[in-house]
C-alpha cells in the first residue's frame, strides 16, 4: 500500500549544495529507489526542500536514500505530513544546545580535565551507567569554591540556531523545556539566554561556599529525561507525536524514541542508530525545517 511522506533535505550553513543539477539527482535517486515524486516545496532556496512522495515501504526507502544524501552533504527526515509541527519541544543541553559538557570544563579549571573528560566520554557512548559516572565524577571536585562555577559559566557558547530554534516554537505555540544531565547551575542562565519555558536538571549539594562531593536526589538521567517528557504530555494534554526532542549521547535515547520526532544532533554512535533523524552537518534551525517552517517564518 502507497504512503505519502515528506522527505526534508537541509544543507550545511554556508554550504548551499540544492541546486538544480542535486535536485535532479535526488529526484532520480528516489525514482530508483521506487518512490513517486507528489510535489516539493522550497523551505529556503538551496538550504532547505521539503519533496512529497509516495513509497511502499519508507524504512526501506530511507535506508537507500542514506548514503547518498550523506554523500551530498545532507541531512534529512522522512516523515507523514500530518502533525509535522510540534507543540513540545524537550531539548538536551551540553553538547546539543551548548556546545561545552561543562562538568568537564569544570573539571579542566580544577586540573582533574583528562580523568573526567574520559569519563564522561564513555557515558556518553553508552558505556558507563549515567548515575554512577555522573556520582563519581562529582566526587573528584569535592572542596571547588562556588565562585568557580559562576567563572566556567562564562565559558558558555549557545550552538548555532538554537535560540532560533526555541524562539520560533515559541512564538507558535510549542512549550519548550531543556531538560538535562548537567546541573541547574549552567542550566538556568542558558534557559533564559534561549527562551525555554523552562530548565530540569540535576543540582550540585553545596556547604553554601563549597561543593561538597555529591549530587542531591534525585538524579536526572535517561531515565529522568523521559520521565520529564511524560509529565509535560501528560501537563499539557499532548500525545507523543506532539512532541519533538534532540539530544547528542545515550542517556538522551530514552526520550528520543518516545518524542513523535527524535532527532540526534552530532549523536554518538548508541544514539544514531535510535534517533528518527540526525543533524551530522545543519545547525539547530533544520529542526524547523523538519516541521514545515520555511525560513521567512523564523524568529530570533
Amino acid at each position: 500500500m502507497q504512503q505519502t511522506k515528506v522527505l526534508t533535505l537541509v544543507a550545511a550553513p554556508g554550504r548551499p549544495v540544492l541546486d538544480d543539477m542535486v535536485c535532479a539527482k535526488l529526484h532520480a535517486l528516489m525514482l530508483g529507489a521506487g518512490a513517486r515524486i507528489v510535489s516539493q516545496d522550497w523551505l529556503n532556496p538551496r538550504f532547505a526542500l521539503d519533496i512529497v512522495l509516495e513509497t511502499r515501504n519508507a524504512g526501506r526507502l530511507r535506508k537507500d536514500l542514506a548514503p547518498d544524501l550523506a554523500a551530498l552533504q545532507l541531512d534529512h527526515a522522512l516523515q507523514a505530513p500530518e502533525g509535522r509541527r510540534k507543540r513540545l519541544l524537550v531539548a538536551d543541553m551540553e553538547s546539543t544546545i551548548i556546545g561545552q559538557e561543562m562538568l568537564d570544563v569544570l573539571a579542566a579549571r580544577a586540573g582533574l580535565g583528562d580523568r573526567i573528560a574520559a569519563i564522561t566520554a564513555r557515558a556518553m557512548r553508552g558505556e558507563l551507567n549515567f548515575e554512577g559516572s555522573l556520582k563519581e565524577r562529582v566526587a573528584m571536585l569535592a572542596g571547588l569554591p562556588l565562585s568557580l562555577l559562576e567563572d566556567v559559566a562564562a565559558q558558555m557558547t549557545l550552538n548555532r540556531g538554537a535560540k532560533v530554534l526555541v524562539q520560533t516554537m515559541r512564538q507558535n505555540g510549542a512549550y519548550c523545556a531543556l531538560v538535562t544531565g548537567g546541573f541547574a547551575n549552567f542550566a538556568e542562565p542558558i534557559r533564559a539566554l534561549s527562551g525555554f519555558h523552562e530548565a530540569v536538571a540535576n543540582r550540585l549539594s553545596t556547604d553554601g561556599e563549597r561543593l561538597t562531593g555529591k549530587v542531591e536526589a534525585p538524579i536526572i538521567g535517561p531515565a529522568g529525561k523521559k520521565t520529564t517528557l511524560t509529565r509535560l504530555l501528560r501537563e499539557r494534554n499532548l500525545k507523543a507525536s506532539d512532541a519533538l526532542a534532540v539530544g547528542d549521547g545515550a542517556n538522551d535515547i530514552d526520550m528520543i524514541k518516545k518524542a513523535g520526532l527524535g532527532v540526534g544532533y552530532r549523536p554518538k554512535d548508541v544514539l544514531r542508530k535510535a534517533a528518527d533523524a540526525c543533524l551530522e552537518r545543519a545547525d539547530l534551525s533544520a529542526l524547523l525545517y523538519f516541521q514545515g517552517y520555511s525560513l521567512d517564518e523564523f524568529r530570533s
